[in-house]
């Protein structure tokens, strides 16, 4: 039976979808949604119909003023920033961290000023590539060795999408969507893919150096004498480091030999690698007659070693390396310049979570406005700098207070790139198509709410200015903590007896999220044998899989 018609009939949410069904703003086979989204289209739909009327001339407007040629479209996602730490030339003096190039780019574009994320990388991207939310994906947590699992070939990326509608796609950087062939970039949509296995844990904190800054402790053997250790494998060993593959080809690992041990040098010579092979990667496609797609997801500023002279007022080991990734995104503007493609391309610049704050002194970085970073659901850990550029169509210098998620770039980007016939419609979709708010400004989103897990728990509901944090198993809804965000940004002052009348909103918000999820299942993560798909694995890197296959 076709999920799209089987799925919706749960008689408590027919009501709601009868009336949107009737409304002119969906297609014939309209791309599913979460039960809010149809809650508020029911109240909205004929409005928002009009309006996309006026967007689609708008985006016509703007093709025809380029030859007829759709916009390129530029993804920089960095790596544990809290919001306040980039952009914002005040902040900048508060922190002792200057970002003029990121400044600027905020002063040319539009400042996304309550945009969420999930509460650690992995989810985020994973938000970003499939327009829906982790936990429907599998893919709800970081992982750090091998674990044989990843981003399953039936979700379906924006890549894949825009590969369809005739782009070009390439992904540099951090990509950590698992170990297992099927998850990698080349296999998930992208061209051309230059990327690490696992993230920074491996590549910034295992190594000699970071050992002996104290930053990491146990796993180097110079750190201690591991007399008593009896398990030999124990502490991951063998990993691959970075890989680079074409669309339909096999990966290879490059920059380190076998039996070679991963030092400080090897992660300063990738990140410089990822920013060059960024450059190259635009020129390359800017000469195409294709519009592209270019994601680059930097590992810096995540960093854990002290330079020999710190550059920054700061001095931090992540703070000073957030300096260099400001150097790094203005020289990738400026080629944009010299190629002549900036005047086309929307270029969306932000932060994949909140800060690592387990190492907030030394990291140089700090909580700022929000309390909490990497792996909370307070605003600390998913409140990030965003910033949007697009010439001719976001007002240079503008800013947004509408709610942002970072699965909304999804649907946004294939709204630009007219590619929204190639999104899926037999799963859900939680990305909402802000275009609006890119071309028309503040007060023009579509989304008043958030929902916010930690691994596969909803932890808590955002609406407006408002958010509950999600009550113990066991206690009343009425014990939920509730908070005003615009007067506790901090969430430190629950006003449980103030806002009682909020409590039977958010429990009705979260049932219809759950008869959405009732309606259409979790898909599985992608399961297989770790490493498959790279063809000249070291001998230590086949002793590591066969280890773990082991026991499996």
């Amino acid at each position: 039976m076709n999920k799209q018609r089987s799925g919706w009939r749960s008689k408590a949410l027919c009501s709601v979808i009868g009336l949107t069904m009737m409304s002119p703003v969906l297609a014939a086979k309209p791309i599913v949604r979460d039960g809010e989204y149809r809650f508020l289209e029911a109240q909205y739909g004929d409005e928002w119909a009009k309006e996309d009327k006026e967007i689609d001339q708008k985006l016509a407007d703007m093709r025809e003023a380029n030859g007829g040629e759709r916009p390129n479209i530029v993804f920089v996602l960095i790596d544990d920033v809290s919001f306040g730490q980039m952009g914002k030339p005040a902040l900048n003096d508060v922190m002792g961290v200057q970002t003029p190039r990121i400044n600027q780019f905020a002063s040319e574009g539009m400042s996304l000023n309550r945009m969420y994320t999930e509460p650690s990388c992995t989810p985020t991207r994973a938000a970003t590539l499939t327009g829906r939310h982790p936990v429907r994906t599998g893919i709800k947590e970081v992982k750090v060795a091998l674990v044989g699992e990843g981003l399953g070939d039936n979700e379906v990326t924006i890549a894949e999408v825009l590969s369809k509608a005739g782009y070009s796609t390439a992904h540099i950087g951090k990509w950590h969507q698992g170990d297992i062939e099927e998850a990698y970039p080349h296999n998930q949509g992208f061209d051309f893919a230059a990327f690490p296995l696992h993230q920074q844990v491996q590549l910034a904190l295992m190594s000699p150096e970071s050992a002996r800054a104290n930053n990491l402790l146990g796993w180097y053997e110079g750190t201690q004498s591991n007399a008593l250790a009896l398990d030999k494998k124990f502490k991951p060993n063998g990993l691959v480091t970075g890989v680079e593959a074409r669309k339909g080809g096999k990966a290879r690992e490059v920059d380190l030999k076998p039996g070679e041990t991963w030092t400080q040098a090897h992660y300063e010579r990738m990140n410089e690698r990822y920013q060059r092979q960024t450059i190259e990667q635009l020129r390359e496609m800017a000469g195409k007659d294709d519009p592209f797609f270019l994601q680059y997801w930097p590992l810096y500023p995540l960093n854990f070693v002290h330079p020999e002279q710190a550059r920054s007022l700061n001095g931090g080991f992540m703070a000073d390396k957030l300096e260099v990734i400001d150097d790094w995104f203005g020289a990738i503007l400026d080629e944009m310049d010299k190629l002549g493609v900036a005047d086309n391309t929307l270029v969306v610049f932000m932060a994949d979570n909140g800060l690592m704050y387990h190492y907030e002194g030394t990291s140089g970085q700090s909580q700022l406005v929000y309390r909490g970073g990497k792996t909370d659901f307070t605003e600390g850990g998913i409140r990030v700098d965003a910033y949007a550029r697009w010439p001719g169509a976001i007002e240079a210098g503008s800013r947004a207070a509408d709610i942002v998620h970072a699965s909304d770039l999804f649907t946004t980007f294939a709204r630009v790139a007219q590619a929204e016939k190639y999104i899926p419609r037999d799963r859900v979709i939680d990305g909402i198509d802000q275009t609006p708010v890119l071309l028309k400004g503040h007060g023009n989103g579509r989304r008043d709410y958030v929902y916010v897990y930690q691994n596969e728990l909803l932890r808590a509901v955002v609406k407006q200015e408002w958010k509950m944090h999600i009550a113990a198993p066991g206690m009343p809804a009425a014990a939920a903590g509730v908070y005003n965000l615009y007067r506790d940004p901090r969430e430190q002052h629950p006003l449980i007896g103030h806002s009682l009348w909020s409590g039977a909103s958010f429990q009705d918000m979260t049932k219809r999220h759950m008869m959405t999820i009732k309606a259409y299942p979790h898909n599985e993560l992608g399961k297989d044998k770790p490493y498959t798909g790279i063809e000249n694995l070291r001998p230590e890197s086949v002793e590591t899989v066969e280890t773990f296959m082991s026991w499996h």
